[in-house]
């Protein structure tokens, strides 16, 4: 910024001339739509849905509010708004509400450049200084939105009939730029009602001063539906004030919510261990929380939050990690015996529609898991391609597959069962698209050959029971 103006003559010279934040902001989302740029870079899913909505909103210049259930990314793109401000603007250095050098609005600002005419200084502001962002609670005044009597200026000196004696709030701090106000009806009626005047008249007055501030801001709001925040609702005429409200939604299929997860969970561990998380376990963990979006037994007023599928990946690769640390592999891969430890990221993340007793979290959630798998596997296979390996088990003890096996171990037992060993190379690439190297391939097999078993099991094929190593399949 050392080539810009450093003074308002300077700016004045330089052709400079004042613009709202909503025409800067459409000016900068025209260009990037000409130039084919990625508006919400990192948002899977909602290319056809949601970002029209954001796009038109802006274009029409309106206020928005986000509403969607929990998990759903709302505060994520409400703080990429910034990416259609411009890099810097110009405001009168000093200023508390980033006055412009053109058109200053507080009493310091009008006064500098009234002093010191063109030798004002001037400072410049980039764009994430330009956002603002309120979590609305109850205990949020009209003094930290709009603002209040400062009376440490008064015992200064000050008499309180002046502007100087004002502190401003956290929206005309804003002004010129982005305020967002998160859990929007948690925030009192009485204070939602101070906002009346900013969204539709584009002002504020501070105890009874006869100034009137008209701020230039874009006003952006989330919030979840109503029938779900019980604690509060967003008044009607406030809602009537917000030009759009934009509506969000979870992944509208697997394969997008497999790679939200993938964008966001954290498996690619620095540590002494390498992991490989097969597709199948991607599909399986989202399938579950899919499941849980239309079960009965949850609150679907409440929303099942991705975040659920991420905790629960990372929980599953953390387990992978745990057992190759605990029995000295460095390679290892999440299998269905991995899943078994999901249960504490998953709590929390589901309101039970009825019961809440203790542990029928955790049963819901095993439930759900077991239906998850059957899913999948019902996708690739059928249960009648492995009578060969249902039959060997008339006359066979049970393989154990879990966290006290060796891989070297286990994977020699499996090249005894019909139907996986012979062939389990086909069938690994039959549900795992891309291979990963050589040295992960024997526990991916034992990933896969798991799956297998479990899913014979949820089909009532075969039996399962726990034992101090692992899972036992058997009949």
């Amino acid at each position: 910024m050392h080539d810009r103006p450093e003074t308002l003559g300077e700016l004045k010279a330089s052709g400079y001339s004042p613009e709202s934040v909503k025409d800067e902001m459409r000016r900068n989302l025209i260009h990037k739509l000409k130039t084919k740029d990625q508006l919400f870079p990192g948002i899977i899913g909602y290319d056809e849905t949601v970002i029209p909505q954001i796009t038109n909103a802006l274009l029409s210049k309106h206020d928005v509010l986000f509403l969607g259930l929990r998990g759903q990314g709302k505060t994520r793109m409400l703080r990429m708004l910034t990416a259609f401000l411009d890099d810097a603007i110009p405001i009168v250095a000093g200023s508390e509400i980033n006055d412009d050098p053109l058109c200053p609005l507080s009493r310091f600002a009008r006064d500098r450049v009234a002093i010191e005419g063109d030798r004002c200084p001037v400072d410049w502001v980039g764009r994430s200084e330009r956002y603002h962002e309120k979590l609305a609670t109850p205990d949020v005044t009209i003094a930290d939105l709009i603002g209040e009597v400062d009376l440490i200026k008064h015992a200064e000196g000050r008499h309180l009939s002046s502007e100087d004696v004002m502190h401003f709030g956290l929206i005309p701090r804003s002004h010129r730029g982005i305020f967002c106000m998160n859990e929007l009806p948690d925030l009192s009626p009485k204070i939602q009602v101070g906002l009346f005047n900013v969204l539709e008249e584009r002002d504020i007055q501070i105890r009874g001063f006869t100034v009137r501030l008209p701020l230039d801001l874009c006003l952006v709001f989330s919030a979840n539906p109503e029938d779900y925040t019980n604690r509060g609702r967003i008044v009607t005429p406030l809602k009537d004030r917000i030009g759009s409200v934009i509506s969000t939604h979870y992944p509208a299929t697997r394969k997008l919510g497999v790679a939200i997860t993938r964008d966001n969970a954290w498996t690619d561990r620095d540590a002494s261990v390498a992991v490989f998380v097969p597709t199948f376990i991607q599909s399986i963990l989202e399938e579950t929380s899919r499941l849980a979006r239309t079960s009965p037994h949850i609150n679907q007023a409440s929303g099942v939050s991705v975040r659920m599928s991420i905790a629960n990946l990372e929980n599953a690769v953390s387990n992978a990690e745990r057992r190759g640390l605990l029995l000295g592999e460095s390679h290892v891969a999440v299998g269905i015996h991995d899943l078994a430890h999901i249960a504490p990221s998953a709590r929390g993340k589901m309101e039970l529609a009825m019961s809440d007793e203790p542990g029928e979290e955790d049963r819901l959630v095993g439930r759900l898991l077991a239906e998850a798998i059957k899913n999948v596997f019902d996708e690739c296979f059928k249960p009648k391609q492995f009578r060969s390996l249902i039959e060997h088990f008339e006359s066979s003890e049970a393989i154990v597959i879990g966290d006290g096996s060796q891989t070297s171990e286990t994977h020699a037992k499996l090249a005894s069962l019909p139907g996986i060993g012979p062939s389990l190379e086909s069938l690994t690439s039959g549900i795992e698209p891309q291979l990963p190297e050589a040295p992960f391939l024997p526990a991916l097999e034992i990933s896969v050959a798991g799956f297998i078993l479990d899913a014979l099991h949820h089909h009532n094929r075969l039996n399962r029971r726990a034992t101090d190593s692992g899972k036992a399949y058997g009949l």
